[in-house]
């Protein structure tokens, strides 16, 4: 089943993968990757086999991001959300006292900057009529 790009399901079943991908790795409770690999119990080479997983999966990710939106679009959108939790913890909406709710929020918002990077170049092709193409040449 092909995942397309140039719809709101397409983005939103990236957006459910980032958002597994960077909350499965660390979250404030102590069930995450990080917490497993440090912590738990497991044999070695499960444990070697699970990190090279989850590196290749963000190297997927961070590289479609890189790529499509540039170091401008990845420091505008991290700005934005940057802005929105200040917004927040102004109306009183977000506590920062409480550390775990600001983690949990820019986790979240690393996701959504992942899938919107992940899917930015089928957008702005939509939307211009302009394509990007990878060339190493």
């Amino acid at each position: 089943m092909a995942i397309s790009g140039k719809t709101w399901r397409g983005f939103f079943w990236r957006w459910i993968v980032a958002v597994i991908l960077v909350l499965g790795t660390f979250n404030p409770t102590d069930y995450s990757f990080l917490h497993w690999l440090v912590n738990g119990e497991g044999a070695l080479s499960f444990k070697a086999l699970a990190a090279i997983v989850v590196i290749i999966l963000y190297a997927i990710y961070l590289r479609a991001t890189w790529y499509s939106l540039g170091i401008f679009g990845t420091l505008a959108l991290i700005a934005l959300f940057g802005a929105l939790i200040w917004v927040l913890a102004d109306f009183g909406l977000l506590d920062v006292a409480r550390g775990s709710a600001v983690t949990w929020f820019g986790l979240v918002a690393i996701a959504t900057i992942l899938a919107i990077g992940f899917t930015w170049s089928k957008t702005r092709a939509r939307l211009t009529g302009q394509v990007d193409v990878d060339s190493d040449e």
